[in-house]
């Protein structure tokens, strides 16, 4: 007798993803979806799309979507949860669109301790309008305003997000995760999950960063990117978990 031993997730829709080759958005869409089926709340979710490459996940997920402005993601989030407290929302989000335009409302969702899950992913890059130069660009990337790589002289150091809100008594999880290889993207989906099931339990805030690739702006073949996440992202962007109340108060 045969058995299933994978499936697509109910919560993923059958349309082909838009996405360049080599993108981790698909990767990570498929982790938000396992996770919202095994935790049995597909029909519960909202969810707040960006603007960015991923403007367009209302065709890949298969639940209520909101589209926010530029940035405003975690503000409408706030709105949703709180006047629908009983429905899980979460919002997703590149570095151009939570790290530049929406500092404020991620910074201010964050310290009030809104009960809402962020998805950030960071590929250090403005990936829809064609590359240029984000909060999160690495000291020296070549990208489409910074042709001689950024300086940080004239064009500061990038963000860390992940540390820079762990400063806060708002949030209560904190994790910054990866896609280059089996493992992290196992770590990636267990770090959504807690991240989901806090915000189930009450618990407030949480977010999960997650190192992507765009090898499209950064010029490079899907196996160069993953190669450049490895080696140049992740020692300037450290794995791991930046805050838990739940280890906090062992």
């Amino acid at each position: 007798m045969s058995k299933v031993i994978y499936q697509k997730p109910k919560s993923l829709t059958d349309v082909t993803f838009h996405y360049c080759p080599g993108c981790s958005h698909g990767i990570v869409h498929k982790l938000i979806c396992e996770v919202i089926d095994e935790l049995g709340i597909q029909g519960n979710t909202i969810a707040v799309e960006p603007v960015g490459c991923a403007v367009t996940a209302h065709d890949y997920f298969d639940f209520d979507i909101v589209q926010a402005a530029h940035g405003r993601a975690p503000a409408v989030a706030t709105g949703l949860k709180r006047s629908l407290p009983d429905r899980f929302v979460f919002t997703y989000q590149g570095d151009g669109d939570l790290a530049s335009i929406g500092t404020a409302e991620t910074v201010h969702s964050a310290t009030r301790g809104e009960n809402i899950s962020i998805i950030f992913i960071n590929n250090t890059i403005y990936g829809m309008t064609g590359g240029q130069m984000a909060p999160t660009s690495l000291p020296g990337q070549v990208t489409q305003t910074s042709p001689y790589g950024r300086d940080t002289h004239t064009q500061g150091y990038p963000v860390r997000i992940c540390e820079m809100l762990s400063t806060l008594d708002g949030p209560s999880y904190i994790a910054r995760v990866s896609t280059d290889s089996v493992q992290h993207i196992k770590d990636a989906k267990k770090a959504i999950k807690k991240s989901f099931e806090y915000q189930l339990a009450g618990k407030g805030f949480s977010i999960v960063e997650i190192l992507s690739t765009c090898p499209t702006n950064w010029g490079m073949s899907p196996v160069e990117a993953m190669e450049r996440l490895r080696t140049e992202m992740i020692p300037y962007y450290p794995l791991g978990v930046f805050k838990d109340i739940e280890e906090e108060n062992e």
